[in-house]
């Protein structure tokens, strides 16, 4: 009953490694300066390809792909629809309100902000009150050390 599995894996191992065996030894071997380096699109790369990437770069990554799969669920239900009825109807639509909340819970705390708060509150284009708003009433800068 193992037979044709073990057959398939034994046949499977003798392609790969004839495959590699065989680029090997027909394979081109030259070593010139540019072989090791990375070259990416046609465009050759100039400077560190390492550099920071702020926490919030991520933090809206994981919620696209949160909110990106919640339009795959849905996907799935709407080519079901009929079949699901109206209960399938009420479960997508706590499913969507359940996913709003979030979204609200997530706007509300500031998870989707990217200008510093002073700009975003007082509309100034310039940034100047982003001073004013980081000062508490009544204490000033001697106060504050």
């Amino acid at each position: 009953m193992l037979l044709p599995l073990v057959l398939y894996l034994a046949l499977a191992t003798l392609l790969v490694a004839g495959l590699i065996a065989l680029s090997s030894v027909l394979g081109e071997r030259h070593a010139e300066p540019a072989t090791g380096a990375p070259f990416e699109s046609g465009i050759v790369t100039i400077g560190a390809a390492r550099y920071r990437v702020p926490a919030r770069f991520y933090l809206v990554a994981a919620l696209f792909v949160i909110f990106d799969a919640e339009a795959a669920f849905l996907y799935a239900w709407a080519v079901a629809a009929r079949a699901a009825g109206w209960l399938g109807y009420f479960e997508a639509l706590v499913f969507v309100a359940i996913l709003v909340a979030a979204l609200a819970y997530l706007w509300r705390a500031g998870a989707l902000d990217w200008a510093p708060r002073g700009r975003r509150a007082a509309g100034h284009p310039d940034g100047e009150q982003d001073a004013l708003l980081a000062r508490p009433a009544g204490i000033d800068d001697a106060q504050r050390r």
